[in-house]
């Protein structure tokens, strides 16, 4: 993620931080399937020390406080609105660019869901998590896939996030110094009633961030009409999401 690019995700998501939460529930399956994987693969009930990464409005957050014990709990946001999540949650907050900010040591549990889509290398950030965990430490990652918004793409859209990546890749990042013990995708579609609607959810969910450009009437007709004619079923116009996840631990 370029320092251009975070600076527009940064404000998209701190418009939208006031409506985050109750509309983007496809991030909300996501946070409760990473929380149910780690239970699965066995992790163990309490964590000492815990790093999420892109903690947002919470939906990990909480999910985590509900299912594990978690002594030290640090969050860390791209939007300093997210402190009012830490406060809520009785943890520690660092706010600012996750490959920038001063990462803590001693680290059990590095989480984080639906945000490394937003580097262009999530790789990169991967390996930085695998090192700074201590030996018998677990990660929890996850993010979206090539498939992610494949409707707005189909008609030339730039909101895609840019670092869409496959479970695959993101085991074979961290394989050998941690054994991964799962790695997913799901392919989920939601559906609204007009294009317009797509594009209103996309904003509140602040997940346009990397759209350039302003609407005029006559793009915006010919959005609806692209969109509509393409994607348009009996339910509505479709939507689709396209989450990637991993589950290892530390040799």
């Amino acid at each position: 993620m370029t320092a251009q690019l975070a600076d527009r995700v940064q404000r998209s998501f701190s418009r939208s931080f006031q409506t985050y939460h109750d509309t983007a529930n496809q991030q909300a399956w996501v946070a409760g399937k990473l929380v149910s994987e780690l239970r699965r693969a066995g992790a163990p009930g309490r964590f000492e020390t815990v790093f999420e990464l892109g903690c947002g409005t919470g939906h990990l957050t909480r999910l985590m406080r509900q299912n594990f014990h978690l002594p030290n709990l640090i969050l860390n946001d791209i939007a300093p609105q997210a402190q009012a999540t830490a406060d809520a949650e009785q943890a520690t907050f660092i706010a600012g660019d996750a490959r920038e900010v001063h990462w803590p040591s001693r680290i059990d549990l590095i989480a984080s869901a639906s945000m490394i889509q937003w580097m262009e290398s999530p790789l990169q950030l991967l390996h930085k998590a695998m090192d700074a965990l201590e030996p018998g430490g677990w990660l929890a990652v996850s993010g979206f896939g090539p498939q992610q918004y494949q409707e707005l793409s189909a008609i030339g859209s730039s909101a895609r996030a840019p670092g869409l990546t496959t479970p695959a890749a993101l085991a074979a990042a961290v394989d050998g110094p941690i054994q991964v013990l799962a790695a997913g995708e799901s392919l989920r579609q939601t559906y609204f009633d007009t294009p317009r609607e797509v594009l209103r959810y996309l904003r509140r969910t602040g997940v346009n961030g990397r759209a350039q450009g302003t609407w005029t009437k006559s793009t915006l007709a010919r959005f609806e009409n692209e969109y509509a004619k393409e994607f348009g079923t009996d339910c509505g116009v479709s939507l689709t999401y396209h989450p990637v996840w991993i589950i290892a631990r530390k040799r």
